[in-house]
């Protein structure tokens, strides 16, 4: 799409795209699919960043729904190209998405690397919502890396950006973060603090406290003491018409009340009711293929059965807990093992298909690119003139270089290309591509250069030549080389042409006596 609606069409992808990153993750189908849709169209408009945030927020979403391995491959590689753009922005979101996978894989250690190095990217300038869901995601990982008050001076600070936002979703997801954490620690003080803004949060926003969140308050009641509030906190959960806002946040939140709610029931000693409850999660968990929540309501069922003095069984549903426990536990390894393995042998697939691409591209005597490599980028560079200036082209050809391989040796010869090489380079532009195109012809392509400046380059180059001491190489034979120049100031002209018209340049500069530049006619400094 190149219309001069084109700019305008972007920032409304911009737009679209920042309300997709500043909502909690798209888990839903709809998100997913609108962040498709505007890759499509960013592709159209030919914006990598836009395209590359598309692409990481249906990655995300991926990794939300438990599809590491694809999620994660595919983050790898938008990381990659982020990269290589060098936006900041696109960064600091690629990196919060790869903490978020190595934290699947647990290995909180590298995803901490990556919620650091994701605040690193998030400038001053990034929207305050966003910035304070990437505190949020180091804080997490400050915590589970046993980094507690650090943790929560992190969380604090994105609490303080959701307050000014009127956040109410987000401020309780971080106080949530807070009071488990809170909880863990048995910071008995800080857990009934947090208690009242939550519940005060939720009242003050109209936002509802979801199933999780409602779960980490029945927790809190526990450590309290105040057990018997548990059953009335996650009553809203555990009704047979649990509205599904409550059950959003994950798959397992009803098991994980009924957990916690058997819990309490064991520790008031109403053992009926605790394995009523007990019986309802096991029949779920089994349903919902849950083997975390299953293994974990066997080691509740064998505390029941030991309050009511059932020994031998409580003895037998332990070992059943632990028997599912270090299944689960080798499942989650083989499956962590299984998708670093797949995402890493994406990655070096590519860099093999890279780096086979990258031999293709050179010379093996010096080093330099080849032939195949100047027929791709010449012809991209005399498409880009239109719009990003004159190209000119100087091919280069060694005088008499037959002469040095005959009179001394064809390995004297291959030094002589190997040095005149290095030679090239370092008298080359930067931005220049120059290779080898076989024998002693040479070729550099310069974008941007104007007649004049491709004069200077090239008169740059033979000086260098001549002026090196080739003594020690061959001898009393001289090197210098003859070179023909042409520059392309417009549209039109193929990659054969301009090639051919520069061999036309050389071969006058052989004719007129040899070390020397040929080429169009400039006024040459």
């Amino acid at each position: 799409m190149t219309t001069t609606h084109a700019p305008a069409y972007a920032d409304r992808l911009a737009e679209e795209l920042l309300n997709l990153e500043n909502g909690d993750l798209p888990s839903h189908p709809p998100d997913v699919a609108a962040a498709q849709r505007v890759e499509r169209e960013a592709t159209l408009l030919d914006r990598a960043d836009l395209v590359l945030r598309a692409r990481l927020v249906g990655a995300t979403a991926m990794l939300r729904d438990g599809e590491t391995v694809a999620g994660g491959r595919i983050v790898h590689q938008v990381h990659r190209e982020a990269a290589g753009l060098g936006d900041d922005y696109l960064l600091a979101r690629c990196h919060r998405a790869m903490s978020i996978f190595f934290r699947q894989l647990g290995d909180n250690a590298t995803g901490l690397e990556h919620a650091v190095q994701c605040m690193s990217h998030t400038s001053e300038d990034v929207p305050s919502p966003l910035r304070a869901r990437h505190l949020m995601c180091l804080a997490v990982l400050l915590d589970e890396t046993g980094s507690q008050e650090e943790a929560v001076r992190v969380f604090e600070e994105a609490l303080v950006i959701a307050a000014a936002n009127r956040d109410g979703r987000l401020a309780i997801k971080l106080l949530n973060n807070i009071a488990y954490s809170a909880y863990e620690r048995g910071d008995l003080q800080a857990a009934e603090d947090i208690e009242q803004q939550l519940w005060a949060t939720s009242e003050s926003t109209g936002e509802p406290l979801t199933g999780t969140v409602l779960d980490t308050l029945a927790r809190l009641a526990m450590l309290a003491g105040r057990h018997a509030d548990v059953e009335a906190i996650l009553a809203p959960v555990l009704a047979d018409d649990a509205p599904p806002q409550l059950l959003d946040d994950g798959g397992d939140t009803i098991e994980e009340a009924l957990l916690t709610a058997a819990e309490a029931q064991r520790e008031l000693g109403d053992i009926a009711r605790a394995q009523e409850l007990l019986d309802r999660a096991l029949l779920l968990c089994a349903e919902h293929d849950l083997a975390g929540q299953q293994a974990r309501a066997r080691e509740q069922q064998a505390l029941v059965y030991a309050a009511a003095g059932r020994y031998q069984e409580a003895f037998e549903e332990y070992r059943r807990f632990h028997a599912e426990t270090q299944v689960l536990t080798s499942a989650e390894q083989d499956a962590r093992s299984r998708a670093l393995q797949a995402v890493y042998e994406a990655e070096q697939a590519r860099r093999a298909t890279d780096e086979f691409r990258e031999l293709a591209h050179r010379d093996a005597l010096t080093g330099l690119h080849n032939r195949r490599h100047v027929d791709e980028e010449l012809p991209a560079a005399l498409e880009a003139v239109a719009t990003a200036g004159p190209v000119s082209v100087a091919l280069i050809d060694l005088d008499h270089f037959k002469r040095i391989n005959d009179t001394l040796s064809h390995a004297t010869g291959d030094v002589v290309l190997r040095r005149f090489a290095g030679l090239l380079t370092d008298a080359a532009p930067g931005d220049a591509v120059v290779a080898r195109l076989g024998g002693e012809e040479f070729v550099v392509v310069l974008p941007g250069a104007d007649e004049a400046a491709a004069w200077i380059a090239a008169e740059r180059i033979r000086m260098a030549v001549a002026g090196h001491d080739w003594t020690p190489v061959t001898r009393e034979l001289p090197v210098t080389c003859s070179i023909g120049i042409t520059t392309v100031t417009g549209p039109g002209p193929t990659a054969g042409a301009v090639l051919a018209a520069a061999d036309r340049n050389l071969y006058a500069a052989k004719r007129s006596g040899r070390d020397r530049v040929c080429g169009d006619r400039v006024s040459r400094p």
